[in-house]
């Protein structure tokens, strides 16, 4: 696959998987044997995402994910994106807080046959702690 496509894909993941919460898309953009790395989220196989996805809608009220930068080679996708949203939930080990935030994360994303096989997610802990704790 090309790295347009990947890319095209990983833009379908935060933009209308996150953001319209199209559930549905899992199963044509997520492969069956795809591993979600996040941290004390993630799993492997399709429902992994879904759960992700589910956790998140359920603990930032209104979530929103811009894409800020791609960059691509070969498999491969970095995702640099911004979320924002309200705390409702648990999230980084602090009780929801009511409070709106801004978080800045960078993705990693590996493709094979225009799916998602990886996911990794490195979010800016520190910076979203310090916004809903203060």
């Amino acid at each position: 696959m090309s790295i347009e496509i990947n890319k095209e894909v990983a833009r379908r993941y935060y933009e209308e998987f996150v953001n319209e919460r199209r559930l549905d898309l899992v199963d044509e953009i997520i492969a069956e044997d795809a591993v979600d790395e996040a941290a004390g989220i993630g799993g492997a196989g399709r429902e992994a995402f879904r759960q992700h996805a589910t956790w998140l809608w359920e603990t930032v009220e209104d979530v929103k994910t811009t894409i800020t930068d791609l960059v691509a080679e070969g498999d491969r996708v970095v995702v640099y994106w911004r979320m924002d949203g309200i705390h409702r939930g648990n999230m980084f080990g602090v009780p929801g807080t009511g409070r709106r935030f801004v978080g800045h994360s960078v993705s990693l994303i590996t493709f094979r046959d225009g799916q998602v096989v990886r996911y990794r997610v490195l979010p800016d802990r520190l910076g979203i702690i310090q916004q809903v704790a203060s």
